[in-house]
């Protein structure tokens, strides 16, 4: 199982600019929903993925938004990582104050500030001996890390800093097939936070 196939909805940056809706759950009207947004539908090693091509952050933030809106009304099991839709008219473009990338089944993160710093240890991320470096706390399976990383991203929106989340998917053609999602727990599963644009 990868990242992708966790929540109903994952929606994610490729290292070359595509952003990518995954739905690992049927939702009434989301074909419709991502095409008349703009994203081009195409199956792909068992999935069907809905792509975005690169273009600026305005133009994919707001698309984006839109189909976020519409998925929202159907399900609240939507993680959003993508890097390509952030955009925000008041927020100058570049190096953001925290960088997340996975890759090996873990995740790795660069603090540019204290205060970005200060917000990864306040969840549980711990600095490696690079001072500016810091790692999750040890014994998180896929779910764990992505709720991790989803808590502390938008926690650093919330508070003002960027954030950018590698998903170590350099083209479309290398996103990884559909995988197997876990069978549903006895008792109520907590969902991870949903990432929510504000249009």
């Amino acid at each position: 199982m990868s990242l992708l196939d966790i929540p109903d909805v994952f929606i994610g940056s490729t290292d070359d600019g595509h952003t990518f809706v995954v739905l690992n759950r049927r939702l009434c009207n989301a074909d419709r929903l991502l095409t008349e947004a703009g994203f081009l539908a195409r199956e792909h090693r068992g999935r069907k993925l809905y792509l975005l091509p690169p273009g600026t952050a305005r133009d994919a933030h707001e698309r984006a938004g839109v189909a976020v809106y519409g998925l929202l009304a159907r399900t609240h099991d939507l993680i959003d990582l993508s890097w390509t839709t952030r955009w925000s008219p008041g927020l100058p473009a570049g190096d953001p104050d925290l960088h997340f990338q996975f890759g090996d089944g873990s995740v790795a993160v660069t603090a540019k500030t204290t205060a970005a710093r200060s917000l990864l240890e306040q969840h549980g991320f711990t600095p490696t001996a690079v001072g500016s470096s810091y790692r999750p706390r040890d014994g998180l399976d896929e779910r764990g890390l992505l709720g991790a990383v989803t808590a502390a991203e938008a926690h650093a929106y919330a508070h003002g800093l960027s954030a950018r989340v590698g998903l170590g998917i350099p083209t479309p053609a290398d996103i990884p097939p559909v995988g197997r999602r876990p069978a549903a727990a006895t008792g109520p599963r907590p969902a991870p936070p949903a990432r929510r644009h504000t249009r």
